[in-house]
């Protein structure tokens, strides 16, 4: 694998240290709101001036994934690490502060940690872990058969609708799908059922604007085919697990705590936001994120 040019955006002072921040595979370079672009970035509410992740203090920089691997080879999280490493040399930044990754993002941090540990301090890995559980395997298989059986059939933008809207049951726990739509034993259930499917085609929909069938079948199958030895990651690193997490059991993650080849802090947490806890709760998680930031300079916040 060679380094590529990368897409990215970075936000921030232009002496400050400069913090690399990655999402899921809907996320874009665009995280937060500027003067250069004032449309609101997919982690607004955790960055920006005076947020969890301060643009007071650090440049935010981040990158567009990759849709497709190397020299015909299949798309994977190393890739995204060797994008992430041309995005640092396009930008003239020989070591990150930290990098802060959330699910997908997570993986590219640890997949960055065991190819170009000397280009960052830290890593803060949230919902993520080494390599994908299998449950979470037979899940976005379904997805990709789902959107292969669209392109087949000429229905590919309604086969990533209804992909997309399977993932989103995934990433919210039981007692959270509870919780907005549950109603009293009297409750109209046909409205209920009409609340739901409105939620997933909304979600599914909003996804296949800005993503194509193609795109999601590489990035999809780049999740499930990640994995990173444990002991290869040589950078200090903050595991944040949500015990709620159907796609990453904290299991996972206590193991990659264990196993990791650097100095390590596990946290778990309970949400039940479960996988999107980083986007739906991230207070939870901005004290942590926090103290790795500054952790990573021996500074005190």
């Amino acid at each position: 694998m060679t380094p590529v040019d990368a897409s990215f955006e970075i936000v921030g002072p232009a002496d400050a240290p400069v913090v690399v921040v990655l999402g899921g595979i809907s996320a874009s370079r665009h995280v937060t709101s500027s003067s250069a672009n004032p449309r609101p970035g997919w982690w607004e509410q955790f960055c920006g001036p005076g947020r969890a992740i301060n643009t007071d203090r650090f440049r935010i920089l981040s990158i567009d994934y990759r849709g497709e691997g190397s020299d015909g080879h299949s798309l994977t999280t190393y890739d995204q690490a060797l994008a992430l490493v041309s995005a640092l040399d396009s930008a003239g930044v020989q070591s990150a502060r930290a990098i802060v990754g959330a699910s997908y993002g997570g993986m590219i941090a640890l997949a960055f940690g065991s190819i170009a540990p000397e280009r960052v301090r830290r890593l803060v890995v949230i919902g993520a872990a080494h390599e994908s559980a299998p449950t979470a395997t037979a899940l976005r298989l379904l997805q990709r058969r789902v959107v292969e059986l669209g392109l087949a059939t000429g229905r590919s933008y309604d086969a990533l609708i209804l992909a997309r809207g399977i993932a989103m049951t995934t990433y919210a726990s039981a007692d959270e799908f509870d919780r907005r739509f549950a109603g009293p034993p009297t409750y109209d259930t046909d409205k209920r059922s009409r609340a739901i499917g409105d939620f997933l085609q909304l979600s599914g929909e909003t996804f296949a604007q800005n993503c194509t069938p193609e795109r999601f079948l590489a990035l999809s199958e780049s999740l499930d085919n990640h994995y990173v030895c444990p002991e290869e990651v040589r950078v200090p690193t903050t595991l944040i697990a949500v015990r709620e997490d159907a796609l990453v059991p904290v299991e996972q993650v206590q193991h990659l705590a264990r196993t990791i080849g650097a100095s390590c802090r596990l946290v778990e947490l309970s949400s039940s936001h479960g996988h999107d806890t980083f986007l739906n709760a991230h207070h939870l998680i901005a004290p942590f994120v926090v103290d790795a930031l500054f952790t990573a300079n021996g500074i005190e916040s």
